[in-house]
């Protein structure tokens, strides 16, 4: 069989799963018969456009989703190959590493403070939660609603960032950090 065979296979399968579905149920849901979705899942057998729309349907996702082609396994992407924002008169630099991700519902980046420099905030959304992986340095400080968290080389730390926060280097060397955003989606809850 040809790979978009497979690959459309791979998504119903995935779908399926993700909702807790039998075969049985996704046949009720979508009028197309228990043994042809199986071999649609197997990569035995093409659906037709008509019975592509019957699934999409029923699973209530667009049509769309089983043409996209395939995801690599994995994306591999490198601060020095994208450009820095800057903020405090160049003491801070931040490079994008992943950008927005609706999926996820995340995005990620390097970021660099210079000795002396700092960061602050204003609340993001409700239910924002930053993670910080402090690299390099050893006077990174976090301000989280007023209360200062001292980080050491290699320490990550989680937080929820819908309330006032920020970045202060009080060492001598310059403080690099991963810095991962995660916003709230209706499916996840907010435990820190």
């Amino acid at each position: 069989m040809s790979e978009s065979v497979l690959q459309i296979g791979q998504i119903l399968a995935d779908l399926r799963r993700e909702r807790k579905l039998s075969l049985d149920a996704l046949a009720d849901a979508t009028g197309v018969s228990k043994p042809m979705l199986g071999q649609i899942e197997r990569g035995k057998s093409m659906p037709t456009i008509t019975t592509l729309w019957k699934i999409a349907t029923g699973l209530k996702v667009p049509l769309s989703v089983f043409l996209q082609p395939p995801k690599p396994s994995y994306t591999l992407v490198s601060a020095q190959e994208e450009t820095s924002i800057t903020e405090e008169n160049g003491g801070m630099e931040a490079w994008p590493l992943f950008t927005y991700d609706p999926i996820h519902s995340m995005e990620s980046f390097f970021v660099k403070l210079q000795p002396g420099c700092q960061h602050i905030s204003s609340p993001h959304s409700s239910g924002v939660e930053e993670m910080i992986l402090l690299i390099e340095g050893d006077g990174l400080t976090v301000m989280v609603s007023e209360q200062p968290v001292q980080m050491k080389r290699y320490q990550e730390m989680r937080f929820r960032a819908d309330q006032k926060h920020g970045y202060i280097n009080t060492g001598q060397k310059a403080c690099c950090f991963y810095n991962a955003i995660f916003y709230p989606s209706p499916e996840r809850s907010l435990n820190v």
